[in-house]
């Protein structure tokens, strides 16, 4: 992949964790078309990477991101867009949502707009005490289309989610927490350390486990009771095609640490063994 310039990456196998930095501290972080691709393509080269099993993205200067920068943007959308051309932020949010690690938003400062659909699709969200997270858009004539699919989808009351949108007032890190936005408010200068035990954390479980959480909980999140029960079955059978169930307990027993030492193996290197 290229030199990459507006979004930085650094990639640590050892740990298991990978770090997405947005480099646009002049800008406040804003999403540029030339931001959005390069996050894209960092996303998918990541994704293909068995041995990273967290990820982490959070903002350089003193913000998370102030959402999509309207004076790079307002050229591409005055051109006609094919209907089913959702756009780069669209691609991005589906993106987090679907990668096989975990994903964390490590977030400072202003999270505004389409830097809130981010970390709405996120999994987890540290945040500092000085953070402000809201909807802007509609105090400039829009409704904020992907940051509103993500924030009502995002766990949050109904009512609570509305105010967000409706008024484009912010919420502070604490009021966020509290409406569940977003994971955990810590001290400013306690984020990046907070975030980065929680990462290695995360990058010393077993992968495949990791997976299998998050495929059952995005799966069940809509379901009836019962429905969600079989889905923990089926989900159960996925994970024990990759891994070593008796192994992972064996290895839990004796380190009383929780996790398993299965590697993960994909499902044509086992066919070769």
């Amino acid at each position: 992949m290229d030199e990459l310039t507006t979004v930085l990456q650094r990639v640590d196998e050892e740990t298991g964790v990978a770090w997405l930095t947005f480099n646009r501290p002049e800008k406040k972080n804003a999403m540029s078309r030339k931001f959005m691709a390069e996050l894209i393509a960092a996303l998918k080269e990541i994704a293909e990477n068995d041995r990273i099993k967290c990820i982490v993205t959070t903002g350089s200067g003193d913000s998370y991101s102030s959402g999509l920068d309207l004076y790079d943007l307002r050229e591409s959308w005055r051109r006609k867009r094919a209907w089913d051309n959702a756009g780069t932020t669209y691609e991005i949010v589906r993106l987090l949502r679907q990668m096989p690690q975990v994903t964390v938003a490590a977030v400072k400062g202003w999270c505004l707009g389409g830097g809130l659909a981010l970390v709405n699709a996120h999994d987890l969200c540290i945040a500092g005490e000085s953070a402000k997270f809201g909807m802007p858009e509609v105090i400039r004539g829009s409704y904020g289309a992907v940051a509103t699919s993500t924030l009502f989808h995002s766990g949050i009351p109904f009512k609570k989610a509305f105010y967000i949108q409706l008024t484009g007032r912010n919420l502070s890190a604490a009021e966020a927490e509290r409406v569940g936005l977003i994971s955990q408010v810590v001290a400013d200068d306690q984020v990046m350390p907070t975030a980065e035990h929680l990462a290695r954390e995360l990058g010393s479980r077993n992968a495949v486990t990791l997976q299998s959480a998050k495929i059952a909980a995005y799966m069940q999140k809509d379901m009836d009771f019962l429905t969600a029960l079989k889905t923990d079955d089926l989900v159960s059978h996925r994970m024990r095609y990759y891994t070593n169930p008796l192994s992972d307990v064996e290895g839990y027993l004796q380190s009383q640490k929780g996790g398993g030492s299965t590697r993960y193996v994909k499902p044509e290197d086992r066919r070769k063994s």
